[in-house]
């Protein structure tokens, strides 16, 4: 394991752990925000992040080319509620085909905050409120997502690109998790 890739890898963590945090926290999602991404401190998802680290994209791209899948991306999207991918399983109704489940608010919001830091972190200078939009819109038809997870997330990521930071975090804190109908409010 090189020294120089593992201290760049551990920096770009805590700089995209940092930048959550800030939006979590501008949303009121405090122990989200200093909770957010701890597994990728796991020697799971740490010695291959930075076996396959670069400054532009996520190294479980890295680990994807060279074996057609992540073990880290695996390990990673099964411990973070924030991530949709999370949040498939087999869906009762019909033919038990796999299906998105219906993310409580609160880790639409996350995705939200994580999409943000995640655009500012690999795009730098190029960032806009656009960036995690027009990131989404490109992979949009492959997402496994329950219809009305994928309304909100295209609500507000589109209100970010229209209105900005500013308006889309008071909105989600005002409007969207004061009225949630989480059922996992409080864990």
């Amino acid at each position: 394991m090189s020294l120089k890739k593992a201290y760049k890898h551990l920096k770009t963590v805590c700089a995209h752990r940092r930048q959550v945090r800030k939006n979590c926290f501008r949303m009121g999602l405090y122990w989200q925000g200093l909770t957010h991404d701890l597994s990728k401190f796991s020697w799971a998802e740490f010695r291959i992040g930075t076996k396959y680290f670069m400054d532009d994209q996520s190294p479980h791209n890295g680990e994807r080319a060279e074996y057609g899948y992540s073990t880290a991306w695996l390990h990673h999207k099964g411990r973070n509620k924030h991530h949709l991918e999370y949040w498939i399983d087999y869906d009762v109704k019909g033919h038990h085909h796999i299906a998105g489940m219906r993310m409580p608010e609160k880790y639409v919001a996350e995705m939200v905050a994580d999409r943000i830091a995640a655009s500012k972190i690999y795009k730098k200078e190029k960032y806009t409120d656009a960036s995690p939009l027009e990131y989404y819109m490109q992979k949009r038809d492959y997402h496994v997502l329950h219809p009305e997870t994928r309304a909100l997330l295209e609500k507000l990521l589109n209100m970010l690109a229209e209105k900005g930071e500013d308006e889309t975090f008071r909105y989600i804190r005002e409007e969207v998790l004061k009225n949630s109908t989480d059922r996992s409010a409080g864990k």
